[in-house]
């Protein structure tokens, strides 16, 4: 691979490969809050907050990290405009103190906050008015978590970036990742640059995981599954992924280090891969090229489908695992299209209905269908094209579900949110 290509790679994953503390959507939005209360320059009396459906979906059920066990919009967005630091981004709480905790309360009491449904279709949507000392301060996030596209101060425009919605908002050289160009990365990239982005993923991501399995959180899915079902590598590789869900979803204040915008897909797409080194005792190096294929090839998947959707972004993640583990078998790219291809056929549908516990339990079983799709493969078995939703092609495939999960499942957000929120 030329000079230039692996540049592009690397830069992909430097851009997603990044922590943040708890769920992201709250997060996104305790961000465009920490940056309307900069813009206004004093505590504001009232604030508006309009945002697309998934951002309700995703903020509904989950608490907001260092808010002391708190949940909802109107929490996350008055912390960040409390307490939040917007020079962290998606680590905009990390520095809450109890001083901070208390002065959220005070604030919420005292405070008009209105939240509203955006009338846009984007499904990734954050508008946040502050009014307050007769100004205005209105921050707009569109499309990804800290991609902010307005600014004012009530009439003067501090910043205004064109946005086209209803369309993936991802740099263009995204468009030009496939299956077969991401195990040539693998094999032939230089490590030295990725290596501290790779060690800090593997660092975190398995201290949260141990967090879950060792304290009380949500339903205790990844402790449940290794109490049921033993110590195989297999549920092993499952249970530590839930197990991080667990506590990220349920008040940890770990950090993660996430993957497509989501701290429950960087989760998927790394832990099994790491239980499963350290069972099959690989050098040091194959776990790195094995997880350069977990993310790539889980931000290959989430790439036509967007940040945010009806259909649950633990099957790409869960896929990708698929694909890292079996790149540790000394699987390459036909071994790696093929579990791809299988891991979709099996679990393409699954739906998100929110960031809460049972999100846990989805990460196991897209971790499952990864690792059946694998050992299809190992066992000379394979769905073919014309078996359902598969055409022949992995990036055929790929882009087939996408377009299912983009644009089929429209409709499918409206139930769920109609039956979450009516």
């Amino acid at each position: 691979m030329d000079p230039e290509r692996q540049r592009l790679y690397c830069d992909v994953l430097a851009r997603e490969l990044v922590p943040a503390m708890g769920c992201t959507e709250p997060i996104a939005v305790a961000y465009a809050g920490a940056l309307a209360r900069r813009i206004l320059g004093a505590s504001p009396d009232r604030i508006l907050l309009a945002v697309s459906g998934n951002i309700i979906k995703n903020v509904k059920s989950v608490i907001v990290p260092h808010t002391g066990g708190r949940k909802g919009l109107a929490t996350a967005v008055s912390a960040g405009v409390v307490f939040g630091n917007p020079d962290g981004k998606l680590e905009v709480l990390s520095g809450a103190t109890d001083a901070d905790l208390a002065a959220l309360d005070r604030f919420l009491d005292r405070t008009e906050v209105t939240v509203t449904r955006a009338g846009t279709r984007d499904p990734f949507d954050i508008q946040v008015t502050l009014y307050g000392q007769g100004q205005s301060a209105f921050v707009r996030i569109l499309g990804e978590h800290t991609n902010v596209v307005e600014l004012r101060r009530g009439d003067e425009i501090l910043l205004s970036k064109p946005w086209a919605e209803e369309k993936p908002h991802l740099p263009k050289e995204y468009a030009e990742l496939s299956i077969r160009e991401i195990v040539t990365f693998a094999d032939e990239a230089d490590l030295t640059p990725l290596i501290p982005l790779l060690d800090r993923q593997i660092e975190y991501n398995t201290a949260i995981a141990k967090e879950g399995l060792t304290g009380k959180y949500g339903a205790g899915i990844g402790r449940i599954l290794l109490r049921s079902y033993g110590a195989s590598v297999q549920n092993r590789a499952k249970a530590w992924a839930a197990a991080g869900s667990d506590a990220r979803m349920n008040g940890c204040e770990k950090p993660v280090i996430i993957n497509s915008g989501s701290g429950n897909q960087g989760l998927t797409a790394s832990l099994p891969v790491w239980v499963y080194a350290q069972e099959l005792g690989v050098s040091r190096e194959r776990l790195y090229r094995a997880l350069l294929v977990s993310n790539l090839v889980t931000i290959r998947l989430k790439t036509g489908i967007g940040s945010l959707s009806a259909y649950c972004g633990a099957t790409s993640a869960g896929a990708g695992a698929g694909a890292g583990i079996s790149y540790l078998y000394g699987g390459g790219y036909e071994e790696i299209a093929h579990t791809v291809v299988n891991a979709l056929a099996i679990n393409s549908g699954m739906i998100c209905d929110g960031a809460k516990s049972s999100c846990a339990a989805k990460i196991a079983s897209a971790v499952e269908a990864g690792l059946l799709g694998m050992q299809m493969n190992m066992h000379d078995s394979e769905f073919i094209s014309g078996d359902g939703i598969v055409i022949k092609g992995v990036e055929n495939t790929i882009d087939a579900v996408s377009a299912l999960a983009r644009e089929g499942m429209r409709q499918t957000e409206e139930e769920i949110l109609q039956i979450m929120i009516g």
